[in-house]
């Protein structure tokens, strides 16, 4: 068993890696870019949607109040004629990516936090690095990847966008991975 206070330099320094490579995969390459593909006729979807004045939140159109309304012919019509939407509307304004970059180094950390977790309870100090690799490198996997899968089983989310984060998961897993048998205390 390794204790958790001897693993925060992999810990730490798994985050950075990750979020160097996110930042990569993000910003300078395609890979994403059909994830949120434009709405046909934008101008015309902002125009009659702008009036409402939906505060930030998430939304579901249409919505039964009840599993009784929702087996109503009413609701069934409802579903039947469309639009079936589950959408985020966020704050008006530009979009400050500070605070998101802060969460998801933190989101980054807690992961690694999981991973020398389940790893410091299985492994010695010492133990080789393909062991530790396979032992933070699920663990970071299942953190990174599993809970994707549930927007594409529930809400329909597009199965391209799914993949490629499932992908991106592979790659963040194996640079955990990587460091922490790199960084394992001997």
């Amino acid at each position: 068993m390794t204790p958790l206070t001897a693993l925060w330099l992999p810990i730490l320094v798994s985050a950075i890696f990750v979020f160097a490579a996110s930042s990569i995969i993000h910003m300078f390459t395609k890979w994403h870019d059909a994830d949120y593909p434009p709405v046909p006729n934008e101008t015309a979807f902002r125009d009659a949607v702008r009036p409402l004045a939906l505060p930030p939140g998430d939304y579901m159109v249409p919505r039964a109040k009840s599993t009784a309304e929702m087996r109503s012919p009413e609701f069934a019509e409802k579903i039947k004629s469309g639009p079936v939407m589950i959408f985020t509307v966020m704050p008006n304004g530009q979009m400050s990516m500070g605070k998101s970059l802060v969460l998801w180094f933190i989101y980054l950390i807690v992961v690694g936090i999981f991973a020398a977790y389940i790893a410091g309870r299985a492994l010695a100090p010492g133990t080789h690095y393909l062991e530790v690799f396979r032992f933070a490198g699920a663990t970071a996997f299942i953190a990174y990847a599993v809970g994707i899968w549930q927007m594409w089983i529930w809400y329909h989310r597009n199965l391209g966008s799914t993949i490629r984060s499932t992908i991106d998961s592979l790659i963040y897993a194996l640079l955990t991975a990587g460091t922490f048998g790199w960084l394992w205390p001997k």
